[in-house]
């Protein structure tokens, strides 16, 4: 830090020089003035509907990965499925079920 920088108390909602665009958001959500706004998906329904979409999946990918690797050991058998499975998650299920389920995910505005 320079000596400019730390003679000069720094203003609220201005950039840190470490960490610029963050002490802004930081200051905003000390404010206890700012505007309450849903923050993201509701965790307990998130976990609900990934089970739901994430089990008929890893079933029906055992289902044809298990004839496949017959004599496998457990553990090449999981080398190969979880890579699959991850993907297919983090870019096909989460953002389908965050798109379509959007009013179920997120939490309702207080009135």
């Amino acid at each position: 830090m320079t000596a400019t920088a730390k003679a000069m108390p720094r203003q609220p909602g201005a950039a840190s020089p470490a960490m610029p665009g963050f002490a802004a958001a930081r200051d905003a959500s000390d404010s206890p003035n700012r505007a309450a706004r849903p923050s993201g998906p509701v965790r307990w329904r998130l976990a609900l509907l990934m089970l739901i979409a994430v089990y008929p999946l890893i079933t029906a990918l055992l289902y044809v990965l298990m004839p496949l690797t017959e004599g496998w050991a457990l553990w090449q058998r999981t080398l190969l499925l979880a890579p699959v499975m991850i993907v297919s998650i983090v870019y096909g299920v989460t953002p389908f079920m965050q798109k379509r389920f959007a009013w179920f995910l997120l939490p309702r505005p207080q009135r």
